[in-house]
Protein backbone atom coordinates (compact mmCIF):
# COMPACT_ATOMS: atom_id res chain seq x y z
CA UNK A 1 0.00 0.00 0.00
CA UNK A 2 2.88 2.13 0.40
CA UNK A 3 4.51 1.46 -2.29
CA UNK A 4 1.66 2.11 -4.09
CA UNK A 5 1.09 5.37 -3.02
CA UNK A 6 5.04 6.36 -3.40
CA UNK A 7 4.49 5.29 -6.69
CA UNK A 8 1.11 7.46 -7.61
CA UNK A 9 2.50 10.69 -5.74
CA UNK A 10 5.85 10.43 -8.06
CA UNK A 11 3.74 9.79 -10.90
CA UNK A 12 2.40 13.41 -10.98
CA UNK A 13 5.22 15.51 -8.32
CA UNK A 14 7.77 14.49 -10.27
CA UNK A 15 6.80 16.89 -13.42
CA UNK A 16 5.20 19.60 -11.08
CA UNK A 17 8.71 19.29 -8.95
CA UNK A 18 10.71 19.33 -12.46
CA UNK A 19 8.79 22.90 -13.33
CA UNK A 20 8.67 24.35 -10.27
CA UNK A 21 13.00 23.88 -10.58
CA UNK A 22 13.23 25.34 -13.79
CA UNK A 23 10.39 28.09 -12.95
CA UNK A 24 12.47 28.90 -9.97
CA UNK A 25 15.69 29.18 -12.78
CA UNK A 26 14.04 31.70 -15.12
CA UNK A 27 12.88 33.55 -12.12
CA UNK A 28 16.44 33.56 -10.90
CA UNK A 29 17.79 35.16 -14.48
CA UNK A 30 14.77 37.82 -14.04
CA UNK A 31 16.99 39.25 -11.03
CA UNK A 32 19.65 40.95 -12.09
CA UNK A 33 17.31 42.63 -14.91
CA UNK A 34 14.50 43.52 -12.81
CA UNK A 35 16.03 47.21 -12.23
CA UNK A 36 16.13 47.83 -15.97
CA UNK A 37 13.27 46.54 -17.01
CA UNK A 38 10.92 46.07 -13.95
CA UNK A 39 7.56 45.59 -15.74
CA UNK A 40 8.30 43.46 -17.57
CA UNK A 41 9.91 41.17 -15.47
CA UNK A 42 6.76 41.53 -12.91
CA UNK A 43 4.83 40.54 -15.99
CA UNK A 44 6.65 37.76 -16.74
CA UNK A 45 7.35 36.84 -13.06
CA UNK A 46 3.10 36.39 -12.67
CA UNK A 47 2.96 33.93 -15.88
CA UNK A 48 5.87 31.80 -14.75
CA UNK A 49 4.37 31.56 -11.01
CA UNK A 50 0.94 31.27 -12.26
CA UNK A 51 2.20 27.72 -14.00
CA UNK A 52 3.24 26.90 -11.12
CA UNK A 53 0.89 27.46 -8.39
CA UNK A 54 -1.89 25.99 -11.33
CA UNK A 55 -0.60 22.73 -11.01
CA UNK A 56 -0.10 22.07 -7.47
CA UNK A 57 -3.77 23.86 -6.84
CA UNK A 58 -4.57 21.37 -9.60
CA UNK A 59 -3.07 18.85 -7.37
CA UNK A 60 -4.90 19.04 -4.35
CA UNK A 61 -8.55 19.58 -5.70
CA UNK A 62 -8.41 17.56 -8.97
CA UNK A 63 -6.28 14.52 -8.41
CA UNK A 64 -6.27 14.09 -4.63
CA UNK A 65 -9.64 15.21 -4.56
CA UNK A 66 -9.97 18.15 -1.93
CA UNK A 67 -13.29 19.58 -1.86
CA UNK A 68 -12.97 23.22 -0.87
CA UNK A 69 -16.25 24.77 0.58
CA UNK A 70 -16.06 28.56 -0.67
CA UNK A 71 -17.89 30.81 1.09
CA UNK A 72 -18.35 34.73 -0.07
CA UNK A 73 -17.07 34.42 -3.65
CA UNK A 74 -19.64 36.46 -4.46
CA UNK A 75 -17.32 39.24 -2.53
CA UNK A 76 -14.81 38.81 -5.17
CA UNK A 77 -14.30 41.06 -8.07
CA UNK A 78 -12.45 39.79 -11.01
CA UNK A 79 -9.13 41.49 -11.92
CA UNK A 80 -9.10 43.63 -8.89
CA UNK A 81 -5.85 44.13 -7.03
CA UNK A 82 -6.24 43.54 -2.87
CA UNK A 83 -4.22 43.60 0.39
CA UNK A 84 -5.49 39.66 1.97
CA UNK A 85 -5.80 39.21 5.31
CA UNK A 86 -6.18 35.86 7.16
CA UNK A 87 -5.82 33.47 9.63
CA UNK A 88 -3.28 31.08 9.95
CA UNK A 89 -3.66 27.17 10.27
CA UNK A 90 -1.13 25.30 8.71
CA UNK A 91 0.80 25.31 4.89
CA UNK A 92 -2.49 24.25 3.38
CA UNK A 93 -4.00 27.46 3.75
CA UNK A 94 -2.43 28.22 0.74
CA UNK A 95 -4.73 26.19 -1.33
CA UNK A 96 -7.41 27.24 -0.07
CA UNK A 97 -6.59 31.17 -0.74
CA UNK A 98 -5.13 30.40 -3.92
CA UNK A 99 -8.62 28.62 -4.74
CA UNK A 100 -9.77 32.33 -4.30
CA UNK A 101 -7.30 33.69 -6.36
CA UNK A 102 -8.66 31.47 -9.37
CA UNK A 103 -12.11 32.37 -9.00
CA UNK A 104 -10.64 36.11 -8.90
CA UNK A 105 -8.60 35.85 -12.05
CA UNK A 106 -5.35 36.86 -9.71
CA UNK A 107 -3.56 33.84 -8.84
CA UNK A 108 -0.05 34.79 -10.87
CA UNK A 109 -0.44 38.37 -9.02
CA UNK A 110 -0.63 36.88 -5.88
CA UNK A 111 2.87 38.09 -3.65
CA UNK A 112 2.61 36.12 -0.30
CA UNK A 113 4.72 37.56 2.84
CA UNK A 114 7.55 35.38 3.39
CA UNK A 115 10.56 34.84 5.81
CA UNK A 116 13.81 36.59 5.15
CA UNK A 117 15.68 33.71 5.38
CA UNK A 118 14.61 32.58 1.71
CA UNK A 119 16.26 35.50 0.36
CA UNK A 120 19.43 33.09 0.89
CA UNK A 121 18.33 29.79 -0.60
CA UNK A 122 19.46 29.14 -4.40
CA UNK A 123 16.88 29.69 -7.34
CA UNK A 124 14.37 29.35 -4.55
CA UNK A 125 14.76 32.71 -2.63
CA UNK A 126 16.17 34.74 -5.52
CA UNK A 127 13.05 33.45 -7.39
CA UNK A 128 10.72 35.02 -4.67
CA UNK A 129 12.39 38.29 -4.76
CA UNK A 130 12.77 38.33 -8.09
CA UNK A 131 8.52 38.32 -8.34
CA UNK A 132 8.32 41.04 -5.84
CA UNK A 133 7.78 39.07 -2.78
CA UNK A 134 7.99 40.98 0.54
CA UNK A 135 10.79 39.03 2.60
CA UNK A 136 10.28 39.96 5.87
CA UNK A 137 12.31 39.01 9.62
CA UNK A 138 8.94 40.43 11.48
CA UNK A 139 10.56 42.96 13.01
CA UNK A 140 9.20 45.84 11.79
CA UNK A 141 11.83 48.73 12.07
CA UNK A 142 14.40 46.12 10.03
CA UNK A 143 11.43 45.48 7.61
CA UNK A 144 10.82 48.98 6.31
CA UNK A 145 12.95 49.32 3.54
CA UNK A 146 11.55 45.60 1.98
CA UNK A 147 8.36 46.82 2.51
CA UNK A 148 8.99 50.10 0.73
CA UNK A 149 10.49 48.12 -2.11
CA UNK A 150 7.39 46.02 -2.49
CA UNK A 151 4.91 49.29 -1.99
CA UNK A 152 6.76 51.30 -4.85
CA UNK A 153 5.96 48.60 -7.36
CA UNK A 154 2.28 48.78 -6.70
CA UNK A 155 1.87 52.38 -6.15
CA UNK A 156 4.39 54.05 -8.62
CA UNK A 157 4.52 51.28 -10.92
CA UNK A 158 0.74 50.42 -10.46
CA UNK A 159 1.20 46.48 -10.70
CA UNK A 160 -2.33 44.90 -10.18
CA UNK A 161 -0.90 42.18 -6.85
CA UNK A 162 -3.11 40.86 -4.08
CA UNK A 163 -0.60 41.55 -1.08
CA UNK A 164 -1.47 38.30 1.00
CA UNK A 165 -0.69 38.48 5.12
CA UNK A 166 -1.18 35.63 7.65
CA UNK A 167 -1.95 38.53 9.83
CA UNK A 168 -1.45 36.67 13.13
CA UNK A 169 2.74 35.98 11.71
CA UNK A 170 1.92 32.15 13.03
CA UNK A 171 0.83 29.41 12.82
CA UNK A 172 -2.59 29.12 15.04
CA UNK A 173 -1.50 25.89 17.81
CA UNK A 174 -3.81 25.51 21.03
CA UNK A 175 -0.78 26.52 23.14
CA UNK A 176 -0.28 30.06 21.18
CA UNK A 177 -4.18 30.70 21.78
CA UNK A 178 -3.37 30.49 25.58
CA UNK A 179 -0.56 32.88 25.05
CA UNK A 180 -2.41 35.05 23.39
CA UNK A 181 -5.67 34.77 25.67
CA UNK A 182 -2.93 36.12 28.44
CA UNK A 183 -1.56 38.48 26.68
CA UNK A 184 -4.84 40.14 25.52
CA UNK A 185 -6.16 39.84 29.51
CA UNK A 186 -3.22 41.69 30.36
CA UNK A 187 -4.05 44.64 28.04
CA UNK A 188 -7.73 44.57 28.28
CA UNK A 189 -8.36 43.16 24.40
CA UNK A 190 -10.87 40.81 23.19
CA UNK A 191 -10.11 37.39 23.00
CA UNK A 192 -10.68 36.50 19.35
CA UNK A 193 -12.05 32.71 19.60
CA UNK A 194 -9.50 29.82 17.54
CA UNK A 195 -7.36 32.43 16.25
CA UNK A 196 -4.49 34.42 17.72
CA UNK A 197 -4.67 37.85 18.48
CA UNK A 198 -3.62 40.06 14.90
CA UNK A 199 -0.49 42.01 14.99
CA UNK A 200 -1.38 45.46 13.06
CA UNK A 201 1.73 47.23 11.95
CA UNK A 202 2.56 45.56 8.73
CA UNK A 203 -1.39 46.14 8.04
CA UNK A 204 -1.56 49.39 8.79
CA UNK A 205 1.64 49.91 6.54
CA UNK A 206 0.15 48.25 3.97
CA UNK A 207 -3.26 50.33 4.14
CA UNK A 208 -1.79 53.84 4.40
CA UNK A 209 0.71 53.21 1.76
CA UNK A 210 -1.36 51.24 -0.63
CA UNK A 211 -4.50 53.45 -0.44
CA UNK A 212 -1.87 55.56 -2.67
CA UNK A 213 -2.28 53.42 -5.72
CA UNK A 214 -5.17 53.55 -8.00
CA UNK A 215 -5.90 50.19 -8.88
CA UNK A 216 -5.70 49.13 -5.28
CA UNK A 217 -9.38 48.56 -4.02
CA UNK A 218 -10.09 46.81 -1.49
CA UNK A 219 -9.02 44.85 1.23
CA UNK A 220 -10.28 40.57 1.37
CA UNK A 221 -10.45 39.67 5.20
CA UNK A 222 -10.66 35.68 4.55
CA UNK A 223 -11.34 32.72 7.37
CA UNK A 224 -10.15 29.41 7.06
CA UNK A 225 -11.34 26.38 8.92
CA UNK A 226 -10.52 22.86 8.61
CA UNK A 227 -11.98 19.26 9.76
CA UNK A 228 -10.42 15.96 10.32
CA UNK A 229 -12.86 13.04 10.70
CA UNK A 230 -11.83 10.86 13.24
CA UNK A 231 -12.76 7.81 15.64
CA UNK A 232 -15.05 10.42 18.02
CA UNK A 233 -16.56 12.28 15.49
CA UNK A 234 -14.93 15.52 13.83
CA UNK A 235 -11.68 17.53 15.00
CA UNK A 236 -12.00 20.97 14.53
CA UNK A 237 -8.69 22.95 13.00
CA UNK A 238 -7.05 19.58 12.48
CA UNK A 239 -5.85 20.18 8.64
CA UNK A 240 -3.77 17.94 6.65
CA UNK A 241 -0.37 18.01 7.04
CA UNK A 242 2.32 18.95 3.96
CA UNK A 243 2.98 15.33 3.16
CA UNK A 244 -0.57 14.24 3.47
CA UNK A 245 -2.11 17.63 1.11
CA UNK A 246 -0.07 15.71 -1.90
CA UNK A 247 0.13 12.21 -0.79
CA UNK A 248 -3.44 11.14 0.39
CA UNK A 249 -5.31 10.09 -2.82
CA UNK A 250 -9.01 11.08 -1.62
CA UNK A 251 -8.79 14.47 1.04
CA UNK A 252 -12.76 14.28 0.32
CA UNK A 253 -12.90 11.33 2.45
CA UNK A 254 -10.94 12.12 5.61
CA UNK A 255 -11.22 16.03 5.47
CA UNK A 256 -13.29 19.27 5.05
CA UNK A 257 -11.93 22.45 3.77
CA UNK A 258 -13.91 25.94 3.93
CA UNK A 259 -12.94 29.41 3.42
CA UNK A 260 -14.93 32.58 3.57
CA UNK A 261 -14.27 36.13 2.46
CA UNK A 262 -15.69 39.48 2.81
CA UNK A 263 -14.66 42.49 1.03
CA UNK A 264 -14.21 46.21 2.17
CA UNK A 265 -13.42 48.80 0.49
CA UNK A 266 -10.27 49.87 0.86
CA UNK A 267 -11.68 54.04 0.77
CA UNK A 268 -13.98 53.33 3.49
CA UNK A 269 -11.42 52.38 5.74
CA UNK A 270 -9.89 54.46 8.71
CA UNK A 271 -7.18 56.51 8.38
CA UNK A 272 -5.55 56.83 11.59
CA UNK A 273 -2.97 53.59 12.96
CA UNK A 274 -5.07 54.04 15.84
CA UNK A 275 -8.70 53.37 13.86
CA UNK A 276 -6.83 50.73 11.68
CA UNK A 277 -5.46 48.58 15.05
CA UNK A 278 -8.84 48.78 16.07
CA UNK A 279 -10.87 47.64 12.52
CA UNK A 280 -7.96 44.53 12.35
CA UNK A 281 -9.34 43.93 15.98
CA UNK A 282 -13.00 43.91 15.29
CA UNK A 283 -12.55 41.96 12.17
CA UNK A 284 -10.63 39.09 14.19
CA UNK A 285 -13.37 38.86 16.89
CA UNK A 286 -15.93 38.29 14.02
CA UNK A 287 -13.74 36.08 12.13
CA UNK A 288 -13.44 33.78 15.76
CA UNK A 289 -17.58 34.12 15.82
CA UNK A 290 -17.66 32.62 12.60
CA UNK A 291 -15.25 29.56 13.15
CA UNK A 292 -17.06 29.10 16.21
CA UNK A 293 -20.90 28.54 14.71
CA UNK A 294 -18.62 26.45 11.99
CA UNK A 295 -17.21 24.32 15.37
CA UNK A 296 -21.10 23.89 16.54
CA UNK A 297 -21.97 22.38 13.57
CA UNK A 298 -19.76 19.82 13.64
CA UNK A 299 -20.81 19.48 17.35
CA UNK A 300 -24.73 19.02 16.07
CA UNK A 301 -23.53 16.67 13.19
CA UNK A 302 -24.66 19.38 10.42
CA UNK A 303 -22.49 20.30 7.25
CA UNK A 304 -20.54 23.30 6.69
CA UNK A 305 -22.02 25.07 3.49
CA UNK A 306 -21.01 28.32 1.38
CA UNK A 307 -23.16 31.26 3.24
Amino acid sequence: MQLRLALRSALFMVPWLTHLLLANVILSTLLPLSALFPDFCYTASSYIAESVWYGIQRVFTRVNRADIIVSGDENLNENESAIVISNHVEWTDFYLIQELALRAGMLGKCRWFAKQQLKRVPFLGWGLWAMGMPLVSRNWSADQKEMDRVFQGVVKRQWPMWLISFTEATRYTHAKHLEAEAWCKAHGKRVPQHTLFPRAKGFIACCQNLAKAPQMKAVYDVTIAYARKGINGWQFQQPPSFAESLLVPRLDEEWRFFVHVDRHPLEELPRSSEELAQWLEDRWVEKGERLEVLRQKLVKGMPWEAA
